[in-house]
């Protein structure tokens, strides 16, 4: 069971809400899920492959290969992918990201769509000021179009839809 997987019930019941089916697989689209959770800031993306490296396969030449080592690479930066308030105190304590097709030895899909997840955590000295987290998605992935947002935590849930060049999700209401 993948860590989104994991991540997803908590903050379905944090908000409240059934359990629906799996988004749709849309190019240039990601879904971030946020939950605040005391002191711990929880991060999921899904996102098909396409809008991260160009395409939905194993890398097949040394450019493509060298690619998905960079994609890898930034999507396991949590500091520099996401930025809550700095009066948070906020520290990236665990990055992970599954992208089985982008793996070295990596074969073939039967399929011609590949998604990737990845899980991040921060740890809030001072979670209370917590009040938006700031997304550098679009600078490090010039695919993405748009990232559907959903929050979850102590001060409610929200919904929120980020369009180039839109950074900022509100946390608090």
């Amino acid at each position: 069971m993948t860590r989104r997987r994991l991540l997803v019930p908590p903050l379905l019941a944090l908000a409240g809400a059934a359990v629906a089916a799996p988004p749709a697989h849309e190019h240039g689209v990601a879904r971030l899920d946020l939950a605040i959770d005391g002191a711990t800031l929880s991060i999921a993306l899904d996102a098909p492959l396409d809008g991260f490296t160009g395409f939905e396969r194993a890398p097949r030449t040394d450019a493509e290969r060298q690619l998905a080592a960079e994609v890898l690479a930034k999507l396991k930066d949590a500091a520099a992918l996401f930025k809550p308030d700095a009066a948070a105190g906020c520290t990236p304590t665990e990055a992970s990201v599954t992208a089985p097709v982008l793996m070295p030895g990596a074969t073939p899909a039967k399929s011609e769509h590949a998604d990737l997840e990845a899980s991040y955590t921060f740890n809030c000295r001072n979670p209370q000021a917590l009040r938006t987290l700031d997304l550098a998605l679009f600078d490090a992935f010039r695919r993405l179009q748009r990232i559907e947002v959903q929050v979850a935590g102590a001060r409610g849930q929200s919904k929120a839809t980020l369009r180039r060049p839109a950074r900022t999700v509100t946390l608090a209401r």
